[in-house]
This record gives C-alpha cells, sequence and structure tokens, in this order.
C-alpha cells in the first residue's frame, strides 16, 4: 500500500479541537479502532506504560466534567471520553508515551469521521484542594501508581472549523542547522 503524503497532511491541516458534539453515540467499531491505534503508539523501550479507560456512561461523563474548574464542563455532552494514564513506576518518560498516544487517538478519530478535544490533567485542579488526577483516580478507580496526562474526548462534531492555511503556520520557528 502506498502512502500518500499529501492525505497526511490534509489531516493534520483540518485535524481541529472541537468541544461541541452531536448527540450520537459512536459506533462501537470506531470506538475500538481509535483504542487499537492507541495501542500502536511508539513507547520509550517499548515499555508501553500507558493504560486508556473509554467512559460512555452520562453520569460518569458528567462526573468528569467537573474535573476542572472550568474547562471540561462540554465532556457531560461528550458521546466518549477516553483517559490516558500510565504507570510511572514503569517508564520515567511516561508523559511522553502518554502524549504520543493520545494524539494518534485524535488523528485517528479524525479520520474516521469524528471530532476530539485533548483535556489536560496532569498539574490541573478540580478545585482549591484536590488535583485533577485524584478527582478522575477516585472517580475511575485508578491505582495509586498511575498518573492521569489527559482525557480526550470524542463524537461527532457539532460544530465547524476551517482547516489551517499555509499562513496559519509560524514558519518563523523553523531553523536550519542553527537556531
Amino acid at each position: 500500500m502506498e502512502r500518500n503524503d499529501k492525505e497526511v497532511l490534509d489531516l493534520l491541516r483540518t485535524r481541529r479541537s472541537i468541544r461541541r458534539y452531536q448527540n450520537k453515540a459512536v459506533e462501537k467499531e470506531k470506538v475500538d479502532t481509535i483504542l487499537k491505534a492507541a495501542l500502536l503508539a511508539p513507547s520509550s523501550k517499548r515499555r508501553r506504560p500507558w493504560e486508556f479507560v473509554a467512559v460512555t456512561d452520562k453520569e460518569m461523563l458528567q462526573t468528569l466534567s467537573q474535573c476542572r474548574e472550568s474547562s471540561a464542563k462540554f465532556l457531560g455532552a461528550t458521546p466518549l471520553a477516553i483517559v490516558v494514564a500510565a504507570d510511572h513506576e514503569v517508564c520515567d518518560v511516561w508523559i511522553e508515551d502518554c502524549s504520543i498516544a493520545a494524539i494518534i487517538m485524535q488523528l485517528t478519530a479524525h479520520s474516521l469521521g469524528l471530532g476530539s478535544c485533548w483535556i489536560q490533567v496532569r498539574e490541573r485542579f478540580a478545585s482549591k484542594q484536590e488535583k485533577t488526577e485524584d478527582y478522575i483516580k477516585k472517580a475511575l478507580g485508578i491505582p495509586a501508581t498511575y498518573h492521569v496526562e489527559c482525557i480526550v474526548a470524542v463524537g461527532y462534531p457539532g460544530e465547524e472549523k476551517e482547516s489551517y492555511e499555509d499562513n496559519d503556520l509560524l514558519l518563523d520557528k523553523i531553523h536550519s542547522e542553527l537556531f
């Protein structure tokens, strides 16, 4: 099978963070495809420290929507949330490994006609007294040795956003040979 570089670039140009979703469930086959893609993500020394919790239960999605002081509220109306966590004792670069898996999930979701949005968990707070990570671990029964990097919200887009164009690219951020 021949890879088409233009298709990959088009996928990257058209993928946008979607925070409004249609009231339509994501088919199990698509959920499975997204999760299998995440399992194909590269990881340091092939340690694969990540774990993924797919949540479709409306009550749990509502609970998760309270995991941040403001920026996760839309999870309450999201058909699917995938929590990305890792056992930090398995690998010291679990943050990078989880991040790679999360973006692979987002690109896969987009290729399936779905929208997605990354919700940062690590170093964020549910309230002044409780870390977002602790809130999520308690809600989902995630073991203490795990850290939660993010939640990826997924669903059929309920909003449209313009694709990125070349003039949107910050080309001055690219350096050749030296900074």
